[in-house]
Order: structure tokens, then C-alpha cells, then sequence
């Protein structure tokens, strides 16, 4: 006896494939759909997450600038005239930094829109955050607190102060991160390279910052740009007065030490006590002759 088989024609093919078909599909329907909710689902932040990355940021940043300075490797070149008629420079440092804090944020929240001062089409998928958050921020700003993504913009200065950082006056120079949610900023970096120290705060939780809520100076002093000055001197004695007293500064930077006039030393150890003066652009061992001596063990 021949043995039996099973023939299909070329329509009973087609069905079968069909309803192999329909069968696949409402298999995997289930998955492919929870796939697609979940890539469409929007992304939250953690707020306290983005602070120590943009802490971490700002740091890497400052080493490449200083480590350009160290070289004398500057390569200097300019940007174009500001509205104010200075000369803009870019630097090697400025680049650098750009590439490091653009990338290690961009990589970490490839959600969030990142704005950078320096342009530079450069990616670096090895920079990403450490995924660590250093103790003063665990110490102070409480996790758990997210923002969606596409509320979230970050801007960065890669290098502040350029014209003093071509001209040795390293103590000019920081490098910067502000975040903003909906437009308004609510975290902000600010790291000195050359001298190792980094402020940062987050609005309405914390700071490694002291901030006096109110104060009061009569006539007032208004620190402006030492490159970038513009009109602003006049603005100011129009708003104010002419015996308001008038500081040129670069970037964020500034002269600090113990009252006893001793550097800070930024390594953590050891603890600074009996207090910090900071001065800008004035006679800074002036101000400490006038100052009493304190007793740090006093209340």
C-alpha cells in the first residue's frame, strides 16, 4: 500500500500561511504594543540624580582647562567681535571642556536638551556620569523628587572668563552648569579649576553655600565684567548714583583665605576654621589688617 500524504494546493497554501500569519500576530500583539507604550512613555529625572552630574560635569571640565593651561597648548583663536567691541576668544581649553561636560550630559540624559556656549560636533560616547553622588549632596538634597525630561534644559559654560584665562589670571576662571525646569533655573554649578572649589545649589532644597537672605550697603558696589563691561558703568550711575563704587571682575572668581590670611585648602583636609574672607579686586591684606582676631571656640 502507498502511503498516505497530505497535498495542499496553492490556495490551501496561501490560507494556511494567512492563518500562520493571524496566529504570529496575536501572539506578540501584546508585546509589540507594550513595547511601544513603554518607548513612548515619557522620561522623568531625578533632580538630585542631574545636580551630581552636573557637579561631575563642571569638575572634568575644569581639568581639561587646567590641564591646557599647564601646557601652554592654548591655541588661541577669535570668535568675533561681542556687542561691546571685545575681542572673543577660543581656546583649546574652552573646546575640551566643551567635548567633556557636553558629552558625559548628553550621554547620562539623552532626554534632556543640552545648550553649550562652544559649538563642536565631536561625540564621546565614553563620557558618562559615575553614577556617583557625592556625600554633601546626599547630606542635603533629598532623592526621589523627578521632572519629565522635556521640561529640563541645561546650559553649560565650558570655560568663563577666556580673556583672563589667555592672560594667566587663572583666578578668574570657573567652569559652569544651570539647569532649568519650565525656563527657570533651579540647580546651579560653579567650579574654579585652579583652586579645586565647586558651589552648587538646588533651589528650594539646598547649597554648599551660606546665603544671607537680606542685606544692606550704602552706596552700593556692583561688580561688572572686566571684558564685557559694555555701557554698564554708566546704567549703574544712572540707576544708582555716581558714588556707587563700580568692581571689575572676571568671570566668577574671586580672592579667598582665613582671617589669619591663610590659603584654603580645597583637598577637604584639614577643616578650615575661624572663619573665610573673600574679596574682589581690591587690597585684600588691607582688609585683613583692619580685622579684629576671633576665637573660633567663641559662640
Amino acid at each position: 500500500m502507498a502511503p498516505m500524504g497530505i497535498r495542499l494546493s496553492p490556495l490551501g497554501v496561501a490560507v494556511f500561511c494567512l492563518v500562520g500569519v493571524g496566529i504570529l500576530y496575536h501572539l506578540y500583539a501584546e508585546v509589540i504594543s507594550s513595547r511601544l507604550a513603554a518607548f513612548r512613555r515619557k522620561k522623568n529625572i531625578d533632580v538630585r540624580e542631574l545636580l551630581a552630574a552636573s557637579v561631575e560635569a563642571a569638575v572634568l571640565g575644569g581639568k581639561e582647562v587646567k590641564k591646557v593651561r599647564a601646557e601652554n597648548s592654548l591655541k588661541e583663536k577669535s570668535k568675533g567681535k561681542t556687542k561691546e567691541g571685545a575681542n572673543e576668544l577660543l581656546t583649546l581649553g574652552d573646546l575640551l571642556s566643551h567635548r567633556k561636560m557636553y558629552n558625559l550630559l548628553r550621554n547620562t540624559f539623552p532626554e534632556v536638551t543640552v545648550i553649550s556656549e562652544e559649538h563642536d560636533n565631536l561625540v564621546d560616547q565614553a563620557a558618562v556620569w559615575s553614577r556617583v553622588i557625592p556625600a554633601e549632596i546626599l547630606d542635603k538634597i533629598e532623592g526621589g523628587k523627578e521632572v519629565p525630561a522635556e521640561r529640563v534644559t541645561v546650559w553649560i559654560d565650558p570655560l568663563d572668563a577666556t580673556q583672563e584665562y589667555t592672560e594667566n589670571l587663572v583666578k578668574y576662571v570657573t567652569t559652569m552648569v544651570c539647569v532649568a525646569v519650565d525656563g527657570k533655573p533651579v540647580i546651579g554649578v560653579i567650579h574654579q579649576p585652579f583652586t579645586g572649589f565647586t558651589a552648587w545649589a538646588l533651589v528650594h532644597q539646598g547649597s554648599n553655600m551660606s546665603v544671607r537672605s537680606a542685606y544692606s550697603v550704602s552706596p552700593p558696589k556692583v561688580i561688572v565684567s572686566r571684558s564685557h563691561s559694555g555701557k554698564v558703568r554708566s546704567y549703574i550711575h544712572d540707576a544708582f548714583g555716581n558714588s556707587t563704587a563700580i568692581i571689575q571682575a572676571g568671570g566668577a572668581g574671586g580672592h579667598m583665605t582665613s582671617l589669619k590670611g591663610e590659603d584654603i585648602d580645597y583637598s577637604g583636609t584639614p577643616l578650615t576654621k575661624g572663619g573665610l574672607v573673600a574679596s574682589v579686586s581690591v587690597d585684600h591684606k588691607a582688609i585683613l589688617g583692619r580685622l579684629p582676631n576671633w576665637d573660633p571656640d567663641q559662640q
